[in-house]
């Protein structure tokens, strides 16, 4: 027997629906306008900003851009540069680190397992910023700051805690059959955990790689206590050049700032796929 839908509740149901799309899309607009206001800002001239910061350019430039580009005491090309290999770098040994360490909790019981576990849970329940200054004293003493490796060291070692945990947890999710069959047919530990597993763990690898991407791009207090020299410092760093004592160049800021935006925006587009099913997978294994 059907049920008969009455004319109002199919009513309300449109007008529920057209209200939450009206909702979504106020919210979406609220997410996208930063970014149009931010690039027609910065084809303002300063005094043209400063009169309305709203408004739309009246004569659009580049001009920002060329300076930006050209501004030897930004150094944003080698921020760029000094950005993508410590971001790169960093993320690579936190997702290899992050598996192979995840992967041997969640399988192996050993003998100081508990206190590995206690010590990385330490690492998510401590702040960063309070260890700031033994960093800085302690890199100072060994002499390994102000160097091109120097914040992949502190990078690496405070991603790891999150990525062991969502690793653990999903593998942990991954049926032990499967290594149990690639001991049948001959496999030897290292064989399964790289050949067998790392692929169905791809996703949550992928969660990882993305969350500490966006972590060691936009990171700012270790690079800014670790780091002196223009050759290695960082994009957020680079940013702190337009902003005077008295007054700021805010069209020149946001040239700047959607030029070191570029390469991550990139990665998002190129990866969107990728990203989407790795942040729901992870979600719903981890």
């Amino acid at each position: 027997m059907t049920k008969k839908i009455k004319p109002g509740h199919d009513s309300k149901s449109r007008v529920l629906s057209v209200f939450l799309n009206v909702i979504m899309i106020i919210f979406s607009f609220t997410c996208v306008f930063p970014l149009i206001w931010m690039f027609y800002s910065s084809l303002k001239q300063r005094t043209a900003f400063q009169l309305d910061i709203i408004s739309l350019p009246a004569h659009p430039t580049f001009q920002n851009y060329i300076q930006v580009a050209q501004d030897k005491d930004a150094h944003i090309w080698t921020a760029l540069l000094s950005s993508l290999r410590t971001t790169v770098t960093s993320v690579f040994f936190i997702v290899m680190f992050g598996y192979v360490i995840g992967y041997i909790l969640a399988r192996i019981k050993f003998r100081g397992e508990r206190m590995l576990s206690v010590l990385l849970l330490l690492g998510l329940l401590i702040p960063i910023h309070s260890l700031l200054v033994p960093v800085y004293v302690v890199f100072n003493k060994l002499g390994i700051a102000d160097t091109w490796y120097t914040l992949v060291l502190p990078y690496v070692a405070f991603g790891l805690p999150i990525a062991v945990f969502l690793i653990n947890g999903y593998v942990k999710s991954v049926p032990i059959e499967f290594e149990e069959a690639a001991a049948i047919d001959g496999y030897n530990f290292t064989h399964t955990m790289f050949s067998i597993i790392l692929p169905i763990c791809t996703p949550i690898l992928v969660t990882v790689a993305i969350i500490q991407t966006f972590a060691c791009w936009n990171e700012f207090s270790f690079a800014l206590v670790l780091v002196n020299d223009a050759a290695y410092k960082t994009v957020p760093l680079a940013m702190t050049q337009f902003t005077g004592q008295f007054n700021s160049n805010y069209p020149k800021m946001m040239a700047a700032m959607l030029i070191t935006m570029a390469p991550i925006v990139i990665f998002y587009f190129a990866f969107s796929k990728k990203i989407i099913q790795g942040m729901v997978a992870g979600a719903i294994k981890g």
